[in-house]
């Protein structure tokens, strides 16, 4: 398994792993698919704003990916991002997150920013498993925020100091 960038010509792949979760799931709070275009100007938009965006590939099959995105858009917010981490959901409970996820945090180390945040549609063991391995800690949870698949759901947050504070 390889760990790359990723690139506007990842998105068919891209978006047919994060479209299942998207139409079977609570973890996104989107709730139609997002097309191929779409994908790739989001690729687009995260890379040329200067942050990562990663996939994982074996034997040219992109297995996940995970990227950061600006917190908020106010300029006292800078130095913190919000990760995201999907993968293909046969292929979950091999490590790939993980795999994907400590080059990202790396990377926004290096980039000089300060505190990244993971949002979490909850109930979500696996993720937030994923996020406690790695030194988030649980901040915040907003009850019944989203309302998906006919019921309201609650959303935990979980940051991760990149820099001493």
């Amino acid at each position: 398994m390889q760990i790359r960038s990723a690139t506007p010509e990842d998105a068919a792949a891209i978006a047919a792993i994060y479209n299942p979760y998207v139409a079977g799931t609570c973890i996104t709070f989107e709730t139609e698919p997002v097309a191929t275009a779409e994908m790739a100007a989001r690729i687009s938009e995260t890379l040329d704003g200067g942050l990562p965006w990663l996939v994982a590939e074996e034997a040219g099959t992109i297995l996940g990916y995970a990227h950061a995105s600006r917190w908020k858009g106010r300029c006292a917010y800078r130095y913190s991002v919000e990760t995201t981490v999907y993968l293909d959901q046969a292929r979950t409970g091999r490590g790939i997150g993980k795999a994907l996820y400590s080059p990202l945090l790396d990377g926004l180390r290096k980039a000089g920013l300060h505190a990244a945040i993971g949002g979490i549609a909850l109930p979500n063991e696996a993720s937030v498993a994923l996020h406690e391995r790695l030194g988030f800690q649980n901040v915040a949870r907003f009850r019944e925020v989203g309302f998906k698949q006919d019921r309201w759901i609650d959303v935990g947050y979980w940051q991760l100091m990149l820099q001493g504070s």
